[in-house]
């Protein structure tokens, strides 16, 4: 599938054209389109002289990087120790209820990601759900749905 990457040369433009660019020039790719269009990635490789290979495995060993799109809202359920202890299991149910998808997948409307993550390190706010960047605590599985509504 292609993708409209009409603002990738504004992006590469910034950078020094030399491999020790390639993760800065991802991470702002990233945050243009949510995500690492194929495309934009055979460009970068082009521009910076790195191997295709090397740019995809730098694009798959990080996390903060996706090569498919995500949903404007990434909601995250953490299922360390203690959340999983306290119901996150059941928290990420209802949420994969409420918007037909399995963790890991994208609604077809791009409006929703889910994924699971490991502890995010706010254990005294058991069970935790991020979205986006913000971060909500002791989540009811009945605020589920307050939590897609935007908080």
């Amino acid at each position: 599938m292609n993708h409209d990457i009409g603002k990738l040369p504004e992006i590469l433009e910034r950078y020094p054209q030399e491999p020790q660019s390639l993760i800065a020039v991802l991470q702002d790719i990233q945050k243009e389109y949510n995500f690492l269009p194929c495309d934009a990635l055979k460009h970068t490789a082009d521009y910076l002289d790195v191997p295709l290979s090397k740019v995809f495995s730098v694009s798959t060993f990080y996390n903060a990087f996706s090569l498919n799109p995500k949903g404007d809202r990434v909601i995250r359920v953490c299922m360390g120790t203690t959340c999983h202890i306290r119901g996150a299991a059941q928290i990420l149910e209802q949420l994969e209820k409420k918007l037909n998808i399995r963790a890991g997948e994208t609604t077809p409307d791009l409006k929703y990601t889910l994924e699971v993550v490991n502890c995010v390190g706010a254990c005294a706010m058991a069970p935790v759900v991020i979205v986006n960047d913000k971060y909500y605590g002791s989540v009811k599985v009945s605020g589920t749905k307050k939590l897609l509504k935007g908080g």
